[in-house]
């Protein structure tokens, strides 16, 4: 059922419709090298064969799993002899591309370079981290997306009703059956046109020889559903991102969907327990430290009770740090505070602040002066903590970080203010002071 012509080729209109970038290429069929990016499924293969075809090249496939760099220069040297001979190019079509390592690809790079081929790689994984540089910047990157539902529903049509699929059986599907089944694929044609060849041979003939695809079958066919989640790959990577920016955006229903897909696709329960307690102190802080109090408490419990009970805590951990206020501010008081140390000169420690607790320390003036805050009103008399005046910190109106604000104003009024007389005066402890 592989599509003979791009009138056939279903999804991809991001590239394909009139005026997109791949759509511009077919007409001019002018391109030297070209990487077709996306999930199991999307069309790689078979757009490559329907650019040889639009651009009367000999079409080569290799692969990046069974074949090395004397097989590929085999390929390479046919391709300049074709081309000095009958002046006819050859696309080289290199299948899971990923898999080359960096003398593999540097290979290519003169033929390319020279138009020898024409190159298309194909891969599942992000270019930009598996492909080397000089590769990526000769070529032309396109990311093709899943197929849609109604593109998977055609395909199971086209292929129920076509003399290349199934059209010999003469099944009559029920539209759920179908629905059902292109639910499941998960945007792969593949997977799609193998569920359905699955799923009719399942079915039994009629007296009148027909077959009555229904849903029960169809449900029967698919089973469970595998999760595209490989861990190290995009989907791992933009899944955990999806999940902390749905967290962090407060929506509650993204973060329990992205955290079931996790769970589903088998990620490992501590790596997702440090995701939201990282997320719980960068995102929400003091705007509600209660939420680190969840988060610490659901990675304890991952450890103790394991899956998959651990599913409960965790969702109870995410679900806590979305709907909780929000604020960065912690995390980037401590960065301008770093990036102040790593700019510029580090500021001496102010003698009054220095330890003072062993024998000579006043002998150096260490310790003195110093006020302790227990001795005065409210706990707090104003002095320098640092030897010359920064700001790092400033909290937001959310949550309880409101009421940090509405004390820091205080103070800073208080500042103004020449300090009472010490109050209740107690020892100072050495080790307070310290």
């Amino acid at each position: 059922m592989r599509p003979r012509s791009f009138s056939e080729f279903l999804g991809q209109q991001h590239l394909l419709a009139p005026g997109k970038p791949l759509h511009s290429i077919l007409q001019s069929g002018n391109f030297s090298s070209i990487i077709l990016y996306g999930p199991p499924g999307s069309g790689k293969t078979t757009l490559a064969q329907l650019l040889a075809t639009s651009s009367n090249s000999i079409f080569v496939q290799l692969s990046g799993v069974e074949h090395n760099v004397p097989e590929i220069r085999r390929v390479l040297n046919s391709a300049i002899h074709r081309k000095n001979h009958s002046g006819q190019q050859t696309l080289l079509f290199l299948d899971e591309i990923h898999r080359f390592n960096k003398p593999q690809q540097d290979v290519l790079l003169p033929d390319v370079e020279a138009g020898n081929i024409r190159l298309i790689g194909a891969t599942t994984h992000n270019p930009f981290f598996y492909l080397t540089s000089p590769l990526i910047s000769r070529s032309l990157v396109f990311a093709l997306e899943p197929l849609s539902t109604e593109d998977l529903l055609t395909l199971q049509r086209r292929a129920l009703s076509d003399p290349r699929g199934l059209s010999h059986l003469n099944v009559q599907a029920d539209d759920d059956a179908l629905l059902h089944i292109a639910a499941h694929s998960d945007g792969d044609a593949r997977k799609c046109l193998s569920t359905l060849e699955l799923a009719v041979s399942a079915t039994p003939a009629q007296p009148s020889g027909s077959r009555h695809l229904t849903l029960p079958i169809a449900a029967q066919a698919t089973q469970k559903k595998p999760i595209l989640y490989a861990d190290g790959g995009d989907a791992h990577y933009d899944t955990i991102s999806a999940f902390i920016k749905s967290m962090r955006g407060s929506d509650p229903d993204a973060t329990i969907y992205w955290l079931a897909k996790m769970l589903e696709a088998g990620e490992d329960p501590r790596f997702i327990a440090r995701r939201i307690l990282i997320c719980a102190s960068e995102d929400v802080g003091l705007a509600d430290s209660r939420a680190l109090l969840v988060a610490t408490a659901a990675a304890q419990a991952v450890e103790l009770c394991g899956l998959p009970e651990a599913r409960i805590p965790l969702a109870h951990a995410a679900l806590y740090v979305a709907t909780a206020p929000k604020s960065n501010r912690a995390y980037s008081a401590l960065e301008a505070a770093l990036s102040d140390i790593r700019k510029g000169p580090v500021l001496p420690i102010p003698p009054h602040l220095r330890d003072s607790h062993y024998p000579g320390a006043a002998h150096l003036g260490h310790g003195a002066n110093y006020l302790y805050p227990h001795n005065y009103p409210d706990s707090w008399v104003p002095q320098d903590y640092l030897p010359q005046p920064r700001s790092f910190y400033t909290p937001t109106s959310n949550g309880e970080e409101a009421l940090i604000a509405q004390r820091l104003a205080q103070l800073q009024q208080r500042k103004n203010i020449p300090h009472p007389l010490p109050q209740n005066k107690q020892p100072q402890n050495p080790a307070k002071q310290t």
